[in-house]
């Protein structure tokens, strides 16, 4: 009973166009960002290195070096801050989380494109 509540209530949070994408993929994740009484779009670019959970608690991890130094955010596939999210590059991987990309510098972060 309280099992099917809640899933009728994540449906409700769901978003409907949620792109296709995967681990691997190069991405431009627009986010909202409040500033006192304005907002703003600020797109935050890099690969995406995991996904986890289901429903309305997926999640993706971002990565990408800024000024020599890595950063990863992690997003909500489904939250209303997360306004688009574009593939700009699809690429060839062979597993499910990317993690062994932090130990990596320079061009040896390259992945193989997907044509």
């Amino acid at each position: 009973m309280t099992q099917k509540i809640l899933e009728m209530v994540e449906k409700t949070a769901m978003k409907t166009d949620v792109p296709e994408f995967s681990v691997g993929d190069t991405v431009d994740v627009h986010c909202l960002i409040l500033e006192g009484d304005k907002s703003r779009t600020q797109i935050f670019n890099g690969t995406v290195i995991a996904r986890s959970g289901s429903g309305s608690k997926e999640m993706f991890t971002v990565r990408r070096i800024v000024a020599g130094e890595g950063v990863e955010r992690k997003f909500p596939i489904h939250s209303p801050k997360v306004s688009k999210v574009e593939v700009k590059r699809r690429s060839i991987v062979r597993r499910a989380k990317l993690y062994f990309l932090r130990d990596r510098i320079g061009k040896a972060v390259r992945l193989k494109e997907r044509r």
